[in-house]
């Protein structure tokens, strides 16, 4: 039940939550009010002091609007609201001051830091600040800190807002950051010098108000002036992070992250934000045919001939999507197989996923829901490598009180959980012990599978008997993929029989959609179609070059079922061609045109099979329906469907600095030895 107050801000009656802090009701009344250590998704530190307001009739001195909530407030004499000024005198005064003393340690270097252009301290100067500096004496100066490859420091310009340090130990739940010191000899430190251990780390670079954190890998590249930024989804996870792609020319500078309160909040993964430079190599940028044993450049002419006449001649042509493949891609594809009598199959990893029915891979939950879990049952999967901002929100249900259980390999998840084991026998157990007290008394269960549980060869039964399980629980159910195609593929009904195995036995023509985590055996003609040289790749008779995945408008759906909209921030490189317009384009010479000549076109024809398809950024509702099995569940523990999170995609693999993050976690892990 909500707290209603009437307040008076700026001689504007507004009536807010009692809850609210005055910060966030002179927002609601439209005032900006300047801060450098308040955000909205960490803990109030109130101490930057920028944020002061005046509360008349209060006490005489401006009071830090941050931290006094409105009903701490008192009405005025004759019960009128209290009043709250933002533009007095007072408040002028005041910020100029904390202005002032912010300045007097900070290096006046903006023309060579690498914040100028998108710097806090630099704007608000500019609006709150004075025009001169009494200060003569020497400014103080602080080493600098090795946080690792990815985060570059500059601690003389450090304000001691304490942003990264609540960030690491709230959201990412690392303890490595910490402010030793008082007055002029506070600074903001690393325990024992360490480096930081998190795949959300790159997030503090954002959260720096001034040039004190900075991106090691982007920086002295571009100032913010000269990109062109665009809207889009982020593929190197399932869960769909809303991103801003900056480009210069033809060329990706960085990735940041968009808010979106439904996925990602404000925070992307470490791998999302820097394997733009994974982009830029291994690229390939024109078509080639194997000619006596060699790959050989070839023209678009000659390779979709040599493409379009193995299709023709095949006695069963397969079709396989890739992890990171567009929704109008796999259509496409779909369209196009189908049309030669042939099947498509996008599960590549094994998982025994059913198609046709959308809450059995996908379920119920949304991701939101995570954040008010009560408790959340995860069976083989490891959230904080498969997709480290959902895991960010468990950290969030676990640090309000709830409670997280794990039946798989123990690792670890950035908070406290129950093991209840590694195997089958761990499942069967809670399974037949059915819902416990504890979850009874749990009006907000979360049950989570991971393709790790689902890859087995009795993947359905354990599907199966989760589902009935979350029935009987009153649970919500989601299915965690670790490939961003994989929904929206299987939305499009592209599966086959039997799975991989069936769609691969007896196949003398594959079409490999940039499927690079598989080896597909001598023996069929391979048609690959993808943007990097990889795995794919080496084993492809015809190679035709397609564009990644911000070189192209692409619809993703993402773990939830939330179909999203990633759209173009720059060109293939060379001859590259985008993914759809490469099999139309190979359909009409194999004689089978598909009916579309624009992406326009073929989204009108996909969205009449699959209309939820068209509900760009919304969850569809889908019908509970227990996937049923006579088959039982087998034994052996769950497997972790990624070992290692650098290096997941073909993208990520040819990043020098994923190589380089992959090498130091590897180094991490191994068990030191001590010197005799």
């Amino acid at each position: 039940m909500s707290d209603l107050r009437k307040i008076n801000i700026d001689g504007k009656d507004i009536e807010v939550d009692g809850a609210m802090t005055l910060l966030q009701a002179c927002e609601e009344a439209g005032k900006e009010i300047p801060r450098f250590c308040y955000h909205e998704r960490l803990s109030i530190a109130g101490n930057c002091r920028m944020c002061l307001v005046e509360v008349v009739g209060g006490p005489p001195k401006p009071a830090a609007s941050c931290a006094m909530q409105v009903r701490d407030l008192r009405p005025g004499p004759e019960g009128q609201p209290p009043v709250v000024r933002t533009n007095s005198p007072m408040v002028k005064k005041a910020r100029e001051g904390v202005m002032e003393f912010l300045l007097i340690n900070h290096p006046l270097d903006c023309p060579i830091c690498d914040q100028g252009g998108e710097c806090d301290l630099q704007d608000q100067a500019m609006a709150y600040g004075v025009d001169f500096s009494r200060y003569r004496e020497p400014k103080r100066a602080v080493d600098d800190l090795d946080l690792g490859p990815l985060v570059e420091t500059h601690m003389t310009r450090c304000i001691s807002c304490t942003r990264c340090v609540r960030f690491t130990t709230e959201v990412a739940g690392i303890n490595t950051m910490g402010q030793t010191g008082r007055g002029e000899d506070a600074e903001i430190t690393a325990y024992l010098g360490e480096t930081l251990d998190s795949n959300l780390q790159g997030n503090i670079i954002d959260l720096c108000p001034v040039g004190a954190l900075v991106s090691r890998p982007y920086a002295f590249t571009a100032r913010p002036w000269e990109l062109t930024k665009t809207e889009s989804i982020d593929v190197m996870d399932a869960l769909g992070s809303s991103i801003r792609v900056d480009t210069k020319g033809r060329e990706v500078m960085r990735f940041l992250p968009r808010n979106h309160d439904g996925t990602n909040e404000e925070w992307i993964s470490d791998k999302t934000r820097f394997v733009w430079d994974g982009l830029k190599r291994q690229r390939l940028d024109k078509p080639f045919i194997r000619e006596n044993g060699k790959l050989r450049p070839a023209t678009w002419p000659e390779a979709l001939e040599k493409a379009a006449s193995a299709i023709k001649g095949a006695k069963k042509l397969t079709g396989l999507v890739g992890d990171l493949a567009p929704v109008e891609a796999t259509y496409a594809l779909k369209e196009l197989v189908e049309s030669f009598g042939g099947s498509v199959e996008c599960r590549t990893d094994g998982a025994k996923l059913p198609a046709g029915n959308r809450s059995a891979y996908v379920g119920t939950a949304a991701v939101e829901d995570l954040d008010t879990a009560e408790m959340v049952l995860l069976v083989g999967t490891n959230p904080a490598v498969e997709a480290p901002v959902l895991n960010a929100r468990i950290r969030k249900a676990w640090a309000a009180g709830g409670d997280v259980a794990l039946i798989g390999e123990p690792v670890e998840l950035t908070y406290e959980y129950e093991h209840l084991g590694s195997d089958r026998a761990a499942l069967k157990k809670v399974l037949e012990r059915g819902v416990s007290d504890a979850m009874k008394e749990r009006e907000r269960l979360v049950v989570i599978v991971g393709q790790g549980a689902l890859r087995g060869e009795d993947g359905e039964a354990v599907l199966s008997e989760l589902m009935s399980f979350a029935e009987s629980a009153d649970a919500k159910f989601m299915v965690l993929h670790t490939a961003a195609s994989r929904v929206g593929a299987l939305d499009l009904g592209a599966v086959t029989d039997g799975g991989l195995p069936a769609a691969m036995n007896g196949a003398d023509v594959v079409y490999n959609l940039g499927a690079d985590e598989i080896d597909i055996e001598q023996g069929p003609f391979v048609i690959y179609q993808g943007s990097h040289g990889d795995r794919g790749a080496h084993r492809a008779d015809v190679i035709l070059p397609g564009a990644a995945y911000t070189e192209e408008q692409g619809l993703f759906v993402n773990t939830e079922g939330r179909p999203q909209l990633a759209l173009r921030a720059g060109f293939a490189p060379g001859e590259a061609k985008e993914n759809w317009a490469i099999l139309r384009a190979l359909s009409a010479e194999a004689g089978k045109q598909l009916p579309f000549d624009s992406i326009a076109e073929l989204r009108s024809d996909m969205v009449k099979g699959t209309p939820h398809l068209a509900e760009i950024d919304t969850v569809p509702g889908n019908d509970w329906l227990v996937h049923k099995t006579d088959a039982g569940l087998g034994e052996g523990a769950f497997d972790l469907p990624i070992r290692d999170f650098y290096l997941t995609n073909p993208i990520a693999r040819a990043s020098s600095l994923m190589a380089e993050l992959s090498a130091n976690a590897k180094a991490r892990r191994e068990t030191k030895i001590a010197a005799e």
